[in-house]
């Protein structure tokens, strides 16, 4: 993983995670307690009525609330997490061209953090928001 701190205006780079290859997304920002995705909006990420999938919704909040906390700088050893909580509530449909999930930590303890997040349509449209709970691991 690269470690350098991008924002915006950063060329953008992916993510490593195969799960989020398959979506499309794109990792934009990562700083110390700050991550952002992105992802193309096209027909494969919709549900049958027409608007981004609930489930891909998850998928990009739990990927920037996570990626916040695994922020490492370049040359330091990589941070890994799991999941151990995440609650989303979804405030309105995604519709649109380009999802951004951002994700902020919370707070940090030993080896637990919690993040917030939120998921935006064409920068104008909040969809979603998350709240979860995460805990630093060893690689597998």
């Amino acid at each position: 993983m690269n470690g350098a701190a991008y924002g915006p205006g950063t060329p953008m780079f992916e993510p490593g995670n195969p799960f989020l290859d398959l979506l499309g997304a794109r990792r934009t920002g990562w700083r110390d307690g700050f991550a952002q995705f992105e992802v193309d909006i096209v027909p494969a990420l919709l549900n049958r009525q027409g608007v981004l999938h609930g489930g891909v919704i998850a998928t990009l909040l739990d990927a920037a609330c996570g990626y916040a906390g695994l922020y490492a700088p370049d040359h330091a050893q990589p941070l890994h997490g799991l999941t151990l909580s995440l609650t989303c509530s979804f405030l309105d449909r995604g519709k649109g061209e380009r999802i951004a999930a951002r994700g902020w930590i919370e707070r940090r303890g030993g080896g637990i953090y919690f993040s917030r997040g939120e998921l935006w349509v064409d920068e104008r449209t909040l969809v979603a928001t998350a709240q979860g709970t995460f805990k630093y691991t060893r690689p597998a």
